[in-house]
């Protein structure tokens, strides 16, 4: 039997004859991570005053730094053309801007102009206790953030896509560790009933907006025929 750990990172094999997608289309989606890694940044640096326990408060100023630094890698992968302005490709699509809006207790309006400012059961999202924030980020923005992360990495050719596969896989292990440590957080804090209740209604609200929004396998969206999985 082997002594080495399995690196899920290290498994994801990049698609057989797998070109390059245009630079464009690269752009566009590293961009978009920038703009995702940026905003994780600064919502958990955010909900690090606002815990009540000084664990968790430790445990999401660490990540926050980390996401800082995943933010910096991508901005390095980021096209320098002429004409082409990084800051103007930073920016989220509807399914990631609805997802982050409604972690932070936002809520944007529907496709008919109407929004209620509350949570489907009547709660402002900003007024929820720190167990389903922290359940939402790690059982919801994460995973679907790791799916996209290893979606893109499968479609990246291995000598033209170079710089980009390896920051693909130095942030794809990071959020992997940080999905399981987080999981772990949750699963320590969950210790009543209601705390499941508080935790389920958080993580089903926030699953619907983003699937209202367009998000489908992961969180940005793909151009048609990048395989889902």
């Amino acid at each position: 039997m082997s002594d080495h750990l399995y690196d899920p990172v290290a498994d994801v094999a990049t698609a057989a004859g797998a070109a390059s997608l245009p630079w464009e289309v690269t752009a566009a989606l590293v961009g978009e991570y920038r703009w995702i890694e940026t905003a994780l940044f600064a919502t958990l640096g955010t909900w690090v005053g606002d815990m009540p326990i000084a664990g968790v408060q430790v445990h999401l100023d660490a990540q926050s730094m980390r996401h800082a630094w995943h933010a910096e890698l991508f901005a390095d992968r980021l096209p320098v053309r002429a004409g082409v302005d990084p800051d103007a490709l930073t920016r989220p699509s509807p399914a990631t801007a609805a997802l982050f809006a409604a972690l932070e207790g936002i809520e944007l309006p529907e496709a008919d102009g109407s929004s209620d400012g509350a949570g489907h059961d009547g709660t402002p999202t900003s007024r929820r206790g720190a167990l389903p924030l922290v359940a939402g980020l790690y059982r919801v923005v994460l995973p679907r953030l790791v799916t996209t992360y290893t979606r893109h990495l499968r479609v990246t050719a291995s000598v033209a896509d170079g710089p980009l596969r390896r920051a693909l896989r130095l942030v794809l292990r990071d959020e992997i560790e940080d999905w399981l440590a987080g999981e772990r957080l949750v699963q320590r804090l969950v210790m009543r009933p209601h705390d499941v209740a508080a935790v389920h209604e958080f993580q089903e609200r926030l699953e619907e907006v983003a699937v209202a929004a367009g998000a489908h396998s992961g969180l940005v969206e793909f151009p048609d025929g990048v395989p889902a999985d």
